[in-house]
This record gives C-alpha cells, structure tokens and sequence, in this order.
C-alpha cells in the first residue's frame, strides 16, 4: 500500500470501455524519509478523494478487489481518504 496526495484528476474521453464512470487522480507518492524524488502516478477512485486529499493506494491486484470487478484495467486504485497521522520520534 502507498501513501501520497492528490496534485489533480485526470480526464479521458477515448478509453476502455470497462473505464466508463471511473475517476481519475494524479497522485504524488509521498515517501517516509523524503530522500527520493516524488513520483506522481495515475489512479483510479474509489473513495471520493479530491485534490488536496492525502489518499492510501492499493496497487495491482488489490486494486481490482476493490473495485469488485478483476477485469478492470487499472493498476493503481486510491482506497482511502486519510485524517490523521500519528508518528513516533526515533532518537
């Protein structure tokens, strides 16, 4: 599972027709020790997330378990809208 924020949606009018009444976010993956660059991905959502959101993201498999259906053609599918964040200090 990811962790990142929604930096915008994404529009298609010619695509799959099994994508029909799917949204689409970009998403930037936020990484725990910022040490890396940010990689932003597309995905699909299922949890009504919007830009600004930080959203968790399921990936490959998990992603078509969620959206109940394991013919869709996504990878990458936003499954949760986060609220808070609780993080321990490590001396």
């Amino acid at each position: 599972m990811l962790y990142g924020k929604v930096t915008g949606s994404l529009w298609s009018t010619r695509k799959d027709e099994k994508l029909n009444g799917w949204k689409f976010m970009i998403v930037e993956i936020i990484n725990a020790t910022n040490t890396e660059k940010a990689t932003s991905i597309i995905a699909a959502d299922n949890a009504g997330a919007g830009v600004g959101d930080e959203v968790l993201i399921t990936l490959g498999e998990a992603a078509r378990l969620s959206a109940e259906n394991s013919s869709l053609p996504v990878d990458a599918m936003i499954v949760g809208v986060v609220d808070s964040i609780e993080k321990e200090e490590m001396d």
